[in-house]
């Protein structure tokens, strides 16, 4: 498939000027790339999940875990694999690249107060940062391409003795996706929205909808067992023993996509914080 970098601050005129560059339009292209980089950006949502804001190819035998926060709006996606999890998102950036070199200084400096080791290393696209050593042996690896006037940052998270293989997944992953960035100014950092598949945003909606109703119905059958204060419980063996506590809420129904609330203070939150999401 021949792709073009396109570059929209190029004017008509100017191209006019410097004559066709035939040769440009078989050039291959190394990703992630930038919708306008198609000839046809239809050619683009094939074989892709369609997030709005990126594109993903997704993997062998790999699933999709959706993140919302308390407000149900979905903060991130994630790609789960036999090995473990990814999730690939995008920032707005400058016309010009860097941004992803200070965001993994910051992220380096984050790590180091919650995992014993940190390490940055050289990745196919440049810097990546790793913390390994915290709890349960997982480690999280962070890639960062530099686009034009967008930045994607890949969060790797899985066992030490799967993140190779992971990894590979994660890279090849990335390779292929596809940014769709827009054209709408954004101040620097700023997170390119998310955009669920409708028909995986209605699987959400029904998810909640459900656990929404089962705690409903926890609450009320809670309230009906509570004895009447007037009207002593008969089978209540000592009257001044409190009333049972009602059991936890239950749990949320398994769906596809899998849905999780957002945990603050992880390292997902802090990725968020420090890119401006």
């Amino acid at each position: 498939m021949a792709l073009r970098r396109h570059r929209k601050d190029e004017s008509t005129d100017a191209t006019e000027e410097r004559g066709p560059a035939p040769a440009e339009s078989d050039e291959e292209l190394d990703g992630p790339f930038d919708i306008d980089d198609f000839d046809d950006p239809s050619v683009a949502t094939l074989a892709r999940l369609d997030l709005g804001s990126v594109l993903i190819p997704m993997p062998e035998a790999g699933q999709v875990q959706v993140e919302v926060g308390e407000n149900g709006v979905p903060t991130a996606v994630w790609v789960v694999t036999p090995n473990g999890r990814f999730t690939i998102a995008a920032y707005a950036a400058p016309k010009s690249a860097g941004l992803w070199r200070e965001v993994a200084s910051e992220l380096a400096d984050s790590l180091r107060k919650d995992v014993p080791t940190v390490s940055i290393v050289d990745g196919p696209w440049g810097r990546e940062v790793i913390g390994a050593g915290g709890q349960g042996n997982v480690v999280v690896r962070f890639i960062g391409v530099d686009g034009y006037r967008w930045m994607i940052r890949c969060v790797v998270n899985g066992p030490q003795d799967r993140i190779d293989a992971l990894v590979d997944q994660a890279r090849n992953a990335l390779a292929d996706t596809v940014v769709r960035r827009g054209d709408t100014p954004m101040p620097v950092r700023t997170p390119l929205q998310v955009q669920l598949p409708e028909p995986m945003a209605a699987q959400l909606r029904a998810a909640a909808e459900q656990a929404a109703a089962q705690q409903a119905a926890a609450r009320q059958q809670s309230g009906q067992q509570q004895p009447n204060p007037q009207q002593p419980n008969p089978q209540q063996s000592n009257p001044q023993q409190s009333n049972p506590q009602p059991g936890a809420d239950p749990q949320q129904p398994q769906a596809q996509p899998a849905a999780r609330r957002s945990t603050p203070g992880s390292a997902m939150q802090q990725l968020r914080t420090i890119t401006g999401g």
